[in-house]
């Protein structure tokens, strides 16, 4: 394609070029938390996580302009492009050679869009992906937008449309915005009223890490709030850093847009530097409301989506956090949902496998629903984890068939560190646990 009607972003510059760039490294925390573990394949030596080759659905149907010569169709893609040109729109190139620095640069150019309340069309050019990548995310993104589970919370999602330039006659992305009505700015607004600075943030996170995990002991792998993967170096997992990443924003392209941008920095390092990540977004879905966690969980599902989309759940595993979090909020509410503490109704037939038979009949509901709180940190998080460190937590056969009543079995992992933790936060007491989560809440604000 000639480039010299494209103006040329790298990937990794791409961010900084539309303002939305990774914060520099602070101190580290370790924060290696209760990974979702359900129907995990597993590994028994963990490798150094690769995002896997692009497979998706349809990859294998005819490409529509398979008649065309190659010079035809690139003709066409040029021309095409030229004339987004001469009617002012912008035409970006990227570099990106993999799905996610695709999802990176996507994102974050959809966030760049979705903060302006103008109408806008840009286009996103990249050459080295495969187009039914760029379609799955497309067909994704479009029925994404008919969920009427979803979208009610994810607004700023309505204005924004993404296609194909001519329908894929080239790799490249249109991206779309409706001009802001005064109700959608009136909601931009309201969710955006308080600006969070990252220092503060990342003190409040530190004192949830250090309260819950660490002194109540709710992680068997994380002694202090510097170093994650501690105990597994006889699995062939070396212990490193975790990074402290923030998002300001509280638009949920900008969240994905971050997100993205953490998971390329953790394929770009070795795990002896940066070991997981937690990214700190407390604009998204901001208080203790039940508004507040209906959008926090949205959010996170939009994230684990897009990740899922492209099989990314084979490399990193995520674990969400919120004040208000409640699993019977969140869908779905009686099976695994990714990135999510099991079922509530699980808990008792976990305590009885984990031999807890007696816990599993003397806690009463209101003390099985504390363990809520190993997930009830000061604002929106999110824990990113290399999926080999997980493997290696887990253990060989910690995938287990779990019988969660009425005859029905469910594959379940993790089974010991969930029991534990409910039998520990019951024992803590809801006092305790709120007491402290106020006071972690307290820093931010």
């Amino acid at each position: 394609m000639a480039k010299s009607i494209v103006l040329l972003l790298s990937s990794c510059a791409l961010s900084v070029a539309l303002g939305f760039t990774i914060p520099s490294t602070n101190t580290l925390a370790s924060t290696s938390l209760f990974a979702k573990g359900f129907g995990k394949k597993e590994n028994s030596v963990p490798e150094e996580p690769q995002m896997p080759p692009m497979q998706l659905p349809g990859m294998e149907e005819e490409d529509p302009f398979a008649g065309m010569s190659d010079e035809r169709k690139s003709n066409l893609f040029q021309a095409l492009l030229r004339d987004l040109q001469i009617e002012g729109t912008p035409v970006l190139g990227c570099d990106a050679k993999a799905v996610h620095t695709m999802s990176a640069a996507l994102w974050t150019t959809m966030a760049e869009i979705s903060e302006n309340d103008g109408e806008s069309k840009t286009c996103l050019v990249l050459e080295d992906i495969p187009a039914k990548a760029l379609q799955a995310f497309v067909e994704d993104f479009t029925v994404l937008k008919t969920q009427e589970r979803l979208i009610p919370y994810l607004p700023e999602l309505t204005r924004l449309s993404v296609s194909l330039v001519g329908k894929g006659a080239g790799p490249a992305f249109l991206i779309e915005s409706t001009k802001r009505t005064p109700e959608e700015i009136e909601e931009k607004l309201a969710r955006s009223s308080v600006a969070y600075e990252e220092d503060k943030s990342t003190e409040a996170l530190q004192s949830f890490i250090d309260r819950i995990v660490v002194n109540e002991a709710a992680c068997p792998y994380t002694k202090s709030t510097n170093l994650a993967a501690v105990g597994l170096e006889a699995k062939g997992v070396t212990p490193g850093p975790v990074a402290y990443r923030f998002g300001g924003s509280s638009d949920a392209c900008a969240a994905v847009g971050v997100f993205w941008n953490c998971v390329c920095e953790l394929l770009s390092k070795p795990q002896e530097e940066i070991s997981t990540t937690m990214l700190s977004l407390p604009a998204v879905g901001a208080g203790t409301s039940d508004e507040s966690l209906s959008r926090f969980s949205a959010v996170v599902e939009l994230v684990s989506r897009n990740l899922c989309l492209f099989r990314g759940d084979d490399v990193f595993g995520l674990v969400h956090f919120h004040p208000a979090y409640t699993r019977t909020a969140i869908h779905p509410i009686d099976k695994p949902a990714y990135g999510h503490l099991p079922p509530r109704s699980w808990l008792r037939p976990m305590l009885k496998m984990n031999g807890n038979e007696e816990e599993a009949e003397s806690l009463t509901d209101d003390e099985l629903a504390l363990s809520d709180y190993q997930r009830k940190a000061p604002f929106t998080a999110i824990n990113i984890l290399r999926v080999n460190q997980l493997n290696a937590a887990n253990g060989a056969k910690s995938i287990v068939d779990l019988e969660v009543g009425d005859g029905v079995t469910e594959k379940a992992s993790g089974i010991t560190t969930y029991s534990r933790n409910a039998i520990k936060l019951a024992g803590v007491g809801k006092e305790k646990l709120q007491a402290g989560l106020e006071a972690d809440i307290s820093m931010v604000q």
